[in-house]
């Protein structure tokens, strides 16, 4: 049975940002796990049913450095990979905060294409580290929103924040 529906087609063009890192892959990923901790998806579920106000739900969610972002998923590819012949160390992660999810998603559901954050790390010839993350207000101001692109600029310090507290130089295109 074939539904009835409405295509649209919107091209979305994205700055990626690769940092190589001259610290081992393994360092790297223990010092950006240590400082974007998992989401307490068990904490989550109790504040929801609750009914903790929204302030509350989001001040004991977020990240505890400046940046406020917590891991909503990790995977490390590395064994699946190596099956396939590509022996490269890897690890990729969905990060963000909800506040500035709700925000983006009041006005636009499909922002969650491009929230949480989509990083990964793998480890380069040179025995250092690549992370590559798209830079979020590239992907967002598409959405044709004032409110969802500044919340992309946003989402830009943060990730700015995020990698100086990592000790990693904040990219050209996150100054603001």
């Amino acid at each position: 049975m074939a539904l009835p529906a409405t295509e649209r087609i919107i091209p979305v063009t994205v700055n990626r940002i690769e940092l190589e890192v001259a610290v081992a892959f393994g360092t790297l990923r223990r010092a950006f796990e240590a400082e974007v901790p998992p989401l307490d998806t068990a904490r989550v579920r109790e504040l929801v049913s609750e009914g903790a106000e929204w302030r509350r739900l989001t001040s004991e969610t977020a990240g505890p450095g400046i940046h406020r972002f917590v891991r909503f998923w990790t995977e490390h590819p590395t064994p699946v990979m190596r099956v396939g012949g590509a022996d490269i160390p890897s690890a990729v992660y969905l990060i963000g905060d909800y506040a500035t999810a709700a925000r983006m998603f009041r006005h636009d559901p499909a922002t969650l294409l491009y929230t949480p954050l989509r990083v990964e790390l793998h480890a380069s010839r040179s025995g250092g580290t690549v992370l590559s993350v798209d830079q979020p207000s590239s992907a967002l101001g598409g959405f044709g929103n004032n409110k969802v692109a500044q919340a992309g600029f946003e989402l830009d310090r943060m990730l700015g924040d995020l990698l100086e507290e990592l000790g990693l130089p904040r990219p050209s295109i996150l100054r603001r």
